[in-house]
């Protein structure tokens, strides 16, 4: 599982994920789907989508990834989690297939959802990319329109070290004639946006035109109005495909995302006095954002609760970092998990100072200790860190 060891476990071939969907009588083709690609707010925009076409009254799919406490959240159909009866019979009934291609865990997954969303009879599944787009196994779907959120330089061994690089791979989910979003473009990638998109004769939208002043959602954290304008256009697209969705239905499906979805993890309130936020921004990118929000906050002391996975970089990280914080360096209960010892010398030459803890909850349980009324504990730098406290 690429989430829990890194890079041995990840697979850059859609062979086997076309094979097992031969195998399972081609699921995907039963429903239609909107297809989610991006460095940051894939999971944030495809939630939003889904409220907004649940309240709409659509039977709602909704496939995304890594999960923070059960697997069954990464599937699910109008906010509700996949049974665990249906997992378990899939798996029994299928495993000698499994065993035999050796399929990985994505690949597993994703047969599980698109078989789930086909007998259930879904109107529409909303479908969040793993990692990149080309390459991933959820890239064998023909959706209503393709949406990329964004591009940063985040799984660079696996994506390419450039903004073009990456935004090549992304790009790998337009298809023939079906209309794309972008939400954000740099210099750099809204050419390779340009071109693939002209190429493939695929309409193509950049939502940064979109006006969304007069929308909010109930995912807090300013960085979500970006998010908004992507899925407005999204949206926009949609209506003018038949999909009936009205006014009403968007800004009561923005409002709602979490009721509707049960999404955590994005700038989550855990406690107030002291106030307790937890976010799973865990790249450059993700991380810039996340502290321009924590720096609008009032607090007396700040206390940070910091885990990462090895194979981050920190010298891109770290310096993004408040250096007047109080830091409680953890390793997330994962092999992939970065060392607190590593991580505590590391952050020492960036200027940030605190203490190691040998686990997340006992960093956590020091922090919110130590911690006044009036101060502030931040919790994040991975999913895994945010999934053990949540």
């Amino acid at each position: 599982m690429y989430q829990r060891v890194g890079q041995s476990a990840y697979k850059a071939d859609l062979t086997a994920t076309h094979l097992l969907s031969n195998y399972l009588k081609n699921p995907e083709k039963n429903f239609k789907s909107v297809h989610v690609a991006g460095t940051n707010g894939k999971g944030s925009t495809s939630h939003m989508l889904a409220s907004v076409f649940q309240e709409a009254g659509y039977k709602t799919g909704l496939y995304t990834s890594p999960h923070l406490k059960d697997f069954r959240e990464r599937i699910k159909i109008n906010g509700e989690m996949i049974p665990k009866k249906y997992v378990s019979e899939f798996v029994e009934n299928h495993k000698p297939y499994f065993e035999k291609n050796q399929l990985s865990f994505f690949e597993m997954t994703v047969g599980l959802a698109f078989d789930y969303f086909r007998n259930e009879k879904v109107d529409i599944a909303i479908v969040e990319v793993g990692m990149g787009g080309r390459l991933d196994s959820t890239n064998i779907i023909t959706p209503e329109v393709s949406v990329i959120t964004n591009i940063g330089l985040d799984h660079t061994q696996f994506l390419g070290d450039t903004l073009e690089k990456v935004a090549s791979e992304k790009a790998g989910i337009i298809k023939v004639g079906i209309p794309v979003i972008i939400g954000e473009t740099l210099r750099e990638t809204k050419q390779v946006f340009e071109k693939i998109a002209s190429e493939k004769n695929a309409e193509i939208l950049f939502a940064e035109t979109i006006d969304a002043s007069s929308y909010a959602s109930d995912l807090k954290g300013s960085y979500q109005q970006r998010n908004i304008k992507t899925v407005l256009a999204t949206l926009r697209i949609l209506q003018k495909k038949g999909w009936n969705i009205s006014e009403e239905n968007i800004q009561n499906g923005l409002l709602n995302t979490i009721k509707n979805t049960g999404l955590m993890g994005r700038w989550q309130i855990l406690n107030e006095n002291p106030k307790v936020i937890c976010d799973t921004a865990h790249n450059k990118d993700g991380l810039q954002l996340v502290m321009e929000q924590l720096s609008k906050e009032s607090f007396k002391k700040l206390h940070i609760v910091l885990g990462v996975v090895s194979d981050k970089d920190l010298a891109s990280v770290l310096p993004l970092f408040p250096k007047e914080a109080v830091y409680y360096f953890c390793k997330p209960n994962i092999p992939r998990g970065l060392d607190a010892s590593l991580l505590f010398s590391q952050a020492k030459g960036f200027g940030l100072n605190g203490e190691e803890y040998i686990s997340v909850k006992k960093a956590y349980s020091a922090a919110v200790k130590a911690a006044l009324n009036d101060d502030l504990v931040f919790v994040g730098g991975s999913t895994f860190v945010v999934a053990e406290v949540v």
